[in-house]
C-alpha cells in the first residue's frame, strides 16, 4: 500500500479506507455466524457507497480551486484520487474473493443455494417466467439508445441498472425494480434451499423476449452521485428552506463513481463512459452484483441459528426500578450505557417531563431523529401541554434532513419553538435541559450524551449518557442554550468543555500538564477513545508529550491520521481500533493529573471539525462511582485480544494475537453490567 504519509500524517481519506477494510475482515472472520459475516459485506458495500458520495466529491471539489491557492495544499488532490482508486479496487476484489470462495461454500455447507440464471432447473425457470410476468414485467424502465457520443442518458443515483449492447449498434439499459425484494426464494427440493437474486430472474426472462435476444449478456452498472447540497450563502435567506430546495440536487448530481461489473468488455466500457457522461476516473470495476447492502435483508428459509446471539439491552439498575427519574437524579448522577443498557431511562426522562406539571421548560438538541420516536413523540407532547420546549434541530445532518424536518415541523405544529441550522457550522452535541419548579424554586436537570436522541441508533451504537442536577454543569449548559437562542454571545463555562470556545484550550492545557508531570519524573499518562482522531495540531501535540515521556494510549475506531510507533516522534503511542457486533461510538478522555485522574465524556472527537467547526459539549465525570465504572470499561477494551486491530505505521489491521484468557471487549462489557445489575437503592 503506497505510503500516503510523510511519517507524521495519515492521509485522512485512506485511513478511512482502512477503517472499511477492518469492516471487510469481519465479514472473513469465520469466528462470526455466517449471516453475521454477511452483514458485513452489507456494510462494507454501503459505506463505500457513502465515502464516494461524500469524500470522493469533496476531493473532487479541491480540484476546482484555482491554482495558486491548489498548490499550497500538503496533498494533491489527483494523487488522491489515484491512490483511492487503487485501494478500493484492491478491496473490491478481496469483497470478491470473500464472497464467492468463503460466504458461497459456508451457505451450500448450510443447504442454502444461491445461484444464478444459468443455474436455474427447469421448474425454476417456469416459477422465474411466472414471477416476472406477474410482479416484474410492469415495473420495469428500459430504455434503448444509439451508441454515439452525441446521445447520453440519465440514469437516477445508487439505482441498479443491468445493461447490455445489442446489434445494430446499440445498447439496452434496464433498471431493476427497487421496491421488491432483491432476492427471490424458490421453493426448497430435496433438502435444499434456492435463492436468486431478482437481477437473475432479469436477466433469464428478458433473454426470453420476442426481440430473441438470447445470446446477449446483462452487465450490472451504478452510478453514485454527489451528495452535498452546495448551499452559496448559509448567511443569507432561510436556511432550512434552502436545504429542503436542495435535497432533490442529490439525485441528479455529479458522478462520483460508475460501479461496472468487471467482465464488461472493454468496448461496451466505453460505450457506457460516454453515454452515461463519466471519465475514466469515475469507473471503478466491481463484481457481478452491486449494492451489497441489500444483504441486510438476505433471507434465511432454514430454522437453523445462524446470525449472532441476541444480547437484548439490560434494564438500568436504578432508573428501570425508580417511581421518578427526577427524584433519582436528585440522589445522585445516573450513568447510562447503552446498548447494554436499555434506553428506557432516556425516553423515560422526556416522557415524566412532558407529563410533570412542575416542568416549566425543555431544551435539547436533536442531530439524528429516529423515524418513529416515543422520545420526539413526548417532546411533542410537552409543547402541546404549553411548555417551552426549545428545540435544536440540525437539518444540515448528513442524509438525515428529511427525517429531522419532518419532526421539526411535527414539534412546531404542537407549539414547540424550534430552531434550525446556523450558517457555517454544525450543532453536533447531545444535550438536554429541563427545569422545574418546586415551591417557587427552579431547579434544573441535565443529559448530556456521547450519542444521538435515537431510538434506534441506540441498539447498535455504544454510547455514554450522564443524567446529573449539578448546579454548575446545568448553568454551564443553560448558558449554552442561552448562546443557540441568540441570547447570549460567549458561553462562559466553568465545567463544561464546549466548542469552539473552550474545549479545544482545556485539552490542550491537559495534555500539556500531562507533559510538564513527565518532564518532572513523575507518571503521566493520557487514554483517550475516540471515533476518528485527524486535527494535525492535536497530533502535533500528542506527538511532543510523547517525545516528553508522556504513555499515551488510544482507541480510534475509524480515521486515525496519527502515525504510532515512530523512533523520536510517537515511539510512546500505542492505538487500537475495536470493530465487532456494536458499533463504537462513545468518545471518553482520561488524563492521570498527577494521581488526581481527570474523566470527559461527550460528543466531540479529535478532529478540526468537531474542535472548530461545531457545537460540541464535552462533560467532566464529578461522581466517583461513575469514573470507576467507566475506567474498569475502558480497561476492557484496551485488553481486547479477539477484536482489536493494532494501528501501526502502515495501518495493516493486524488483529492483536496474544494474550490467554481471550478477552472480547463488547461481550465482557455486557457480562459486566449483567453482573452489576442488582437494583440499587
Amino acid at each position: 500500500m503506497a505510503k500516503l504519509y510523510n511519517t507524521k500524517y495519515y492521509h485522512r481519506d485512506l485511513s478511512w479506507l482502512r477503517f472499511n477494510h477492518r469492516v471487510l475482515q469481519e465479514a472473513a472472520d469465520n469466528r462470526n455466524p455466517l449471516y453475521e459475516r454477511i452483514k458485513f459485506l452489507a456494510i462494507f458495500s454501503s459505506n463505500l457507497d457513502e465515502f464516494f458520495r461524500v469524500r470522493v466529491s469533496d476531493i473532487r471539489q479541491i480540484k476546482e480551486i484555482e491554482k495558486p491557492f491548489r498548490k499550497k495544499l500538503i496533498t494533491k488532490p489527483n494523487k488522491v484520487l489515484k491512490e483511492i482508486k487503487k485501494q478500493v479496487e484492491l478491496q473490491q476484489e478481496e469483497f470478491g474473493t470473500i464472497f464467492k470462495e468463503q460466504i458461497i461454500p459456508d451457505l451450500k455447507a448450510e443447504n442454502i443455494h444461491l445461484i444464478d440464471h444459468k443455474e436455474f432447473s427447469s421448474t425454476q425457470k417456469e416459477i422465474a417466467k411466472t414471477y416476472f410476468e406477474e410482479t416484474l414485467k410492469d415495473k420495469l424502465e428500459i430504455s434503448c439508445n444509439p451508441c454515439s457520443n452525441s446521445d447520453t442518458v440519465f440514469i437516477e443515483n445508487e439505482a441498479l441498472y443491468l445493461a447490455a449492447q445489442l446489434e445494430n449498434d446499440t445498447f439496452k439499459l434496464v433498471k431493476i425494480p427497487h421496491d421488491e425484494p432483491r432476492f427471490f426464494t424458490f421453493p426448497k427440493q430435496n433438502g435444499k434451499h434456492y435463492i436468486t437474486f431478482i437481477d437473475d430472474i432479469l436477466k433469464y426472462c428478458l433473454k426470453q423476449t420476442p426481440q430473441r435476444e438470447e445470446n446477449i449478456t446483462f452487465y450490472s452498472v451504478k452510478k453514485s452521485r454527489d451528495a452535498e447540497l452546495y448551499i452559496e450563502d448559509e448567511f443569507s435567506g432561510n436556511v432550512m428552506e434552502r436545504i429542503k430546495k436542495s435535497l432533490p440536487k442529490r439525485n441528479t448530481g455529479q458522478a462520483t463513481r460508475l460501479l461496472i461489473d468487471n467482465s464488461t468488455p472493454k468496448e461496451f466500457q466505453e460505450i457506457l463512459k460516454n453515454v452515461l457522461e463519466v471519465y475514466n476516473a469515475d469507473i471503478v470495476m466491481g463484481g457481478t452484483y452491486h449494492n451489497f447492502k441489500d444483504f441486510f435483508d438476505f433471507p434465511n428459509p432454514t430454522s437453523k441459528k445462524l446470525s449472532i446471539e441476541h444480547l437484548p439491552p439490560l434494564p438500568h439498575p436504578v432508573l428501570a426500578h425508580c417511581h421518578s427519574v427526577f427524584k433519582a437524579i436528585d440522589k445522585k448522577d445516573q450513568l447510562v450505557h447503552y446498548p447494554y443498557q436499555n434506553f428506557e431511562p432516556v425516553i423515560k426522562l422526556l416522557e415524566e417531563a412532558a407529563d410533570d406539571p412542575q416542568v416549566t421548560t425543555i431544551k435539547m438538541t436533536i442531530y439524528r431523529a429516529a423515524s418513529e420516536s416515543r422520545l420526539n413523540d413526548a417532546i411533542a407532547k410537552a409543547a402541546k401541554k404549553g411548555k417551552e420546549v426549545v428545540v435544536f434541530i440540525e437539518v444540515k445532518a448528513r442524509f438525515d434532513e428529511h427525517n429531522n424536518l419532518k419532526w421539526g415541523k411535527i414539534f412546531e405544529e404542537n407549539g414547540a419553538h424550534v430552531i434550525y441550522s446556523f450558517p457555517a457550522i454544525k450543532i453536533h452535541s447531545k444535550i438536554l435541559c429541563i427545569e422545574r419548579e418546586t415551591n417557587g424554586t427552579l431547579k434544573r436537570y441535565s443529559y448530556i450524551a456521547t450519542g444521538n436522541f435515537n431510538e434506534n441508533t441506540a441498539k447498535v451504537y455504544t454510547d455514554f449518557g450522564i443524567m446529573t442536577a449539578n448546579e454548575t454543569i446545568t448553568e454551564d449548559l443553560n448558558k449554552l442554550f442561552l448562546v443557540l437562542q441568540g441570547k447570549m454571545i460567549i458561553p462562559k463555562p466553568e465545567k463544561l468543555l464546549i466548542s469552539p470556545f473552550t474545549l479545544r484550550q482545556t485539552f490542550e492545557s491537559l495534555i500539556e500538564n500531562e507533559m510538564e508531570l513527565a518532564k518532572a519524573g513523575k507518571d503521566a499518562y493520557i487514554i483517550a477513545k475516540m471515533n476518528s482522531l485527524q486535527d494535525k495540531s492535536m497530533i502535533k501535540l500528542l506527538y511532543k508529550a510523547s517525545n516528553a515521556g508522556v504513555k499515551i494510549r488510544l482507541l480510534v475506531r475509524g480515521i486515525c491520521s496519527l502515525v504510532p510507533g515512530i523512533k523520536g516522534q510517537s515511539e510512546n503511542i500505542y492505538i487500537t481500533s475495536i470493530l465487532d457486533r456494536f458499533l463504537e461510538h462513545g468518545r471518553i478522555y482520561i488524563f492521570g493529573n498527577d494521581g488526581d485522574e481527570k474523566m470527559y465524556i461527550g460528543s466531540a472527537d479529535w478532529m478540526k471539525r468537531n474542535l472548530s467547526h461545531r457545537i460540541e459539549v464535552v462533560t467532566p465525570i464529578l461522581d466517583q462511582d461513575h469514573h470507576n465504572t467507566i475506567k474498569e470499561l475502558i480497561d476492557i477494551q484496551l485488553n481486547d485480544n479477539v477484536k482489536a486491530r493494532i494501528i501501526d505505521p502502515d495501518q495493516k489491521n493486524d488483529y492483536i494475537k496474544h494474550g490467554k484468557p481471550a478477552i472480547r471487549a463488547q461481550y465482557e462489557t455486557y457480562a459486566y453490567f449483567k453482573n452489576h445489575n442488582k437494583p440499587k437503592q
